[in-house]
C-alpha cells in the first residue's frame, strides 16, 4: 500500500484528503504543522507528500527544499496562492505538481494517481531497501533520511551490488565491472571497499539488509526488505 503523507495545518482540509485517499487506497499519515513535519517525514518516508505552503512553525518552501536534499519522494504543493509566479516557483524548487485552493477532492486522487504513475516511471532507476534508498541514476545513497558520503569508487560499489541485489560476485567480477580489466592493483582493493561500505551503512537495520562475504564465492548486497 502506497503511503501519503499530508501536511496541512488546517483540520478540515487535512481530513476531507484522508477520507478521499483512503478510499483510494492509500495509508495516510497526517501532521498540522511544519516544525513536526520531517520528523514525521523520517519515521514514515512516504511514497507522496501533500505539503501546503503556509504552515505554522516552518513553511512549505523550507519543508520542500529539505526533503529535496536527501530524497525523490513525490511532492504535491497545496495553496490559497494561485498565482502563476507562485505555482512556478514550488515547481522550479522541485514539485511535482501544484494545486490552488479551494479544490475538488476527487481531483486531488487524480492528480495523485497521475504524479504516482510519472515518479515511477521517472524513478525506475531508485532502489528502496526498507530504509536504504539508492539511486542510480543521481548517484545519491540515504539512509534514515540522512545523506550518505562516498568515495567515488565505493560508490561504484554500491551502485552496482545494489542493482544486482541478492546476488554474489567474485573478487575478479567486481573488479572488471568496478575498476576496469586494465585494473593491475591487488584484489585486497575490493575488500577494502566493502569494509568501508560497511562502516557507511552501519546504521542499516539487520533486518532489511546487508553486505554479507561468502567465504570462497565472493560478496552480495543481501536484502530482506524493499
Amino acid at each position: 500500500m502506497k503511503k501519503i503523507l499530508i501536511i496541512e495545518d488546517e483540520f478540515a482540509i487535512s481530513e476531507v484528503l484522508r477520507v478521499y485517499l483512503q478510499k483510494a487506497g492509500f495509508h495516510i499519515e497526517q501532521v498540522f504543522n511544519g516544525m513536526e513535519a520531517m520528523e514525521t517525514f523520517y519515521s514514515s518516508q512516504p511514497d507522496l507528500v501533500l505539503l501546503d505552503v503556509m504552515l505554522p512553525g516552518k513553511d512549505g518552501w523550507k519543508l520542500l527544499k529539505e526533503i529535496r536534499q536527501m530524497n525523490t519522494c513525490a511532492v504535491i504543493m497545496l495553496t490559497a496562492l494561485g498565482d502563476v509566479n507562485y505555482r512556478l516557483n514550488g515547481l522550479n524548487e522541485g514539485a511535482d505538481d501544484y494545486i490552488a485552493k479551494p479544490f475538488n477532492a476527487e481531483e486531488v486522487v487524480a492528480r495523485v494517481k497521475a504524479v504516482m504513475r510519472r515518479s515511477k516511471a521517472e524513478n525506475s532507476q531508485v532502489k528502496r531497501f526498507g530504509q536504504l534508498e539508492i539511486d542510480l541514476k543521481s548517484h545519491h545513497v540515504n539512509l534514515l533520511g540522512k545523506t550518505i558520503r562516498l568515495t567515488p569508487r565505493d560508490l561504484t560499489v554500491l551502485l552496482f551490488l545494489a542493482d544486482h541485489p541478492n546476488q554474489t560476485f567474485t573478487r575478479d567480477q567486481l573488479i572488471e565491472e568496478v575498476w576496469g580489466w586494465d585494473y593491475e592493483g591487488s584484489d585486497r582493493a575490493v575488500d577494502l571497499a566493502i569494509k568501508r561500505l560497511r562502516n557507511a551503512l552501519q546504521d542499516w537495520s539487520k533486518e532489511e539488509g546487508e553486505i554479507k562475504t561468502f567465504r570462497g564465492m565472493g560478496y552480495q548486497l543481501s536484502v530482506y526488505k524493499k
